[in-house]
């Protein structure tokens, strides 16, 4: 049954076919929601002109206001920024692997990509995910993906690109951790940045894991996450290539409408 919000949210453009087409979803989708996701409430509410405070009062109602509460919305991006940074960074270990075989998901495209990950997870051992790992970013020689925006960018590492992200880092503050070898246009430092703007962790000006977004992920991560996804060497990682490409699509719709 769906709760208020939502129904308010179809009925203002019309059903549910309508609030799939104005949002770019599937209409199964939208018809498997019971309530508004976290992650679209502001997708929803620039599409259907429907208060994020209706859609989804729990988080934007006024017992859900106050200078103590966490953001909920910002809490759940900087948490898949540091899951997929994470993963990105090094193969799981024994620990991290069971954590992901406790992953939960609902029924929108990337929480069942979530689930997909949680069974890919229970299904392999350590030993196997360390030789994906280093098949798929490390090999000999050279992985199957090189996840550098430079690469990406312009076919070569340790170009424009990085030097470019450099220099909107450091007003920030943001500089790598001495004993780090990878560059800071690798995803999962890219990742890391985002997940630490989002929440907070990194001191920086409003707006400033969008400008980072726009011009540091936006114009590659999404085709590198396709790729993870069709990576012959892939198995749990084709799970975070799907994780990944929809979660940065979620993004790239949301600073859109912000605009």
């Amino acid at each position: 049954m769906r709760d208020f919000g939502l129904d308010e949210a179809v009925r203002a453009v019309g059903g549910v076919s309508e609030l799939a087409r104005k949002i770019g979803i599937s209409q199964p989708s939208v018809s498997n929601w019971t309530r508004v996701p976290a992650e679209r409430v502001l997708i929803v509410e620039a599409a259907t002109g429907v208060d994020r405070k209706i859609l989804r009062p729990d988080l934007y109602g006024e017992s859900a206001e106050g200078p103590d509460r966490t953001d909920d919305i910002a809490e759940a991006r900087a948490q898949e920024y540091a899951l997929l940074a994470t993963l990105l960074a090094r193969a799981p270990d024994a620990a991290l692997r069971e954590k992901l075989t406790g992953l939960r998901g609902d029924a929108t495209p990337l929480g069942l990509a979530h689930a997909a990950l949680a069974q890919a997870a229970s299904e392999t051992t350590v030993e196997n995910l360390e030789r994906e790992y280093f098949d798929l970013f490390i090999g000999l020689g050279r992985g199957e993906l090189l996840p550098y925006a430079s690469y990406y960018l312009t076919g070569f590492l340790n170009e424009r690109p990085l030097a470019r992200l450099r220099a909107d880092l450091t007003p920030l503050g943001i500089v790598r951790v001495e004993g780090n070898c990878e560059p800071e246009d690798h995803a999962a430092m890219l990742c890391e940045i985002m997940s630490g703007l989002v929440s907070g962790q990194l001191p920086a000006p409003p707006g400033s894991d969008q400008q980072i977004f726009d011009k540091h992920l936006a114009p590659w991560i999404g085709r590198f996450f396709a790729d993870l996804e069709q990576a012959q060497t892939a198995n749990l990682y084709r799970r975070v290539g799907t994780i990944g490409r929809l979660f940065m699509e979620i993004e790239s719709e949301a600073f859109a409408l912000q605009e």
